[in-house]
């Protein structure tokens, strides 16, 4: 039985009938350095870097004599190619499977000669480029949903009996999709209507998240799960906005002018989303501007216990994607 009509039923039992209201990531191009200038990178959590090229866009224009290239990571020794970490014979850097310990600063330098035509005379030239270079994950999303049904009165049983029909109604419409309900509530208010005086609805809220028991079965074994469980949330979100608007559909056409006194206030429907990051990471628009939407990885000197979307400070924390402040 369709969802919809499943909670008609159970409001025509309860009440009868009553009135009737009318956030500079990359791709995988060629990044150059900037003298002078550290280049921010965000590059996704087990993904390929893009690649980064020893020089500027200035100097890759022209002719480079006897270049050579050195590359210091993060921990401030040079750089060594390894299944992770390509460096090509002309200077350019791309890692692989990008996580959270590869996150810091990238030095390049340059060397180069240049020669003077008339009498050979050579002079070496080093030039220095800074990329930092973060890990990011996209952010878990969940919404937070508000609806209102009218009721009878706010004394009796059958709102708490209505709002554990609704609950277990949404949960079954998203189970398939590893996304429940959760921190649901109501409360009973007078309210208002033009032309109609005071009326008693109930105010509902509810969370809904894709984390529900067993969601980690949806991964299969994708180490970005939380593109699956986003995508999920998404459908989640749809087919309850579906469902509610069914609601109204059935309420103005089907039941003409005798509806349920307990029943779905038409244009009730609110969601909003709710982003949270992963224990290691946060967001931080003031530092990650051009990556303001990501979860990016909490840097030294901060922490990251929970799946709140900020880092927190600890002094003593000297690696990137800390959980604790130890």
């Amino acid at each position: 039985m369709r969802a919809w009509v499943l909670l008609s039923a159970v409001l025509w039992y309860l009440t009868g009938a009553g009135w009737q209201r009318s956030s500079e990531r990359t791709g995988k191009g060629l990044i150059y350095g900037k003298p002078g200038h550290p280049v921010k990178i965000y590059v996704k959590l087990h993904h390929s870097s893009p690649i980064l090229a020893c020089m500027d866009f200035k100097r890759a224009k022209k002719e480079t004599v006897d270049p050579t290239y050195s590359w210091i990571g993060p921990n401030e020794k040079p750089l060594t190619e390894n299944n992770q970490i390509n460096i090509t014979k002309t200077g350019k850097l791309k890692m692989e499977d990008f996580q959270e310990a590869l996150s810091g600063l990238y030095t390049c330098t340059l060397s180069y000669k240049t020669v003077k035509a008339e009498t050979q005379e050579e002079t070496v030239v080093k030039q220095r480029y800074d990329f930092m270079i973060f890990a990011y994950r996209e952010p878990d999303y969940s919404y937070q949903m508000a609806v209102r049904f009218t009721t009878k009165s706010c004394e009796g049983r059958y709102n708490d009996l209505l709002f554990r029909v609704l609950k277990k109604i949404l949960d079954n419409l998203i189970s398939d999709l590893s996304c429940h309900v959760v921190e649901p509530s109501y409360k009973c208010h007078f309210v208002k209507i033009p032309k109609h005086g005071l009326v008693h609805e109930l105010f509902i809220a509810f969370q809904v998240n894709p984390f529900a028991p067993g969601w980690k079965g949806a991964c299969n074994d994708s180490a970005d799960c939380e593109d699956i469980t986003n995508h999920n949330i998404l459908q989640a979100r749809d087919r309850i906005e579906e469902f509610f608007r069914s609601q109204a559909y059935i309420y103005y056409h089907d039941f003409n002018k005798t509806i349920p006194a307990m029943h779905f206030v038409d244009h009730s429907f609110q969601v909003v989303r709710m982003d949270s990051c992963r224990p290691g990471f946060g967001k931080n628009e003031g530092l990650h501007s051009n990556c303001a939407s990501c979860c990016v990885v909490c840097s030294p000197g901060t922490f990251s216990p929970d799946v709140d979307v900020t880092c927190q400070s600890c002094v003593s924390i000297r690696v990137y994607g800390a959980k604790s402040c130890t």
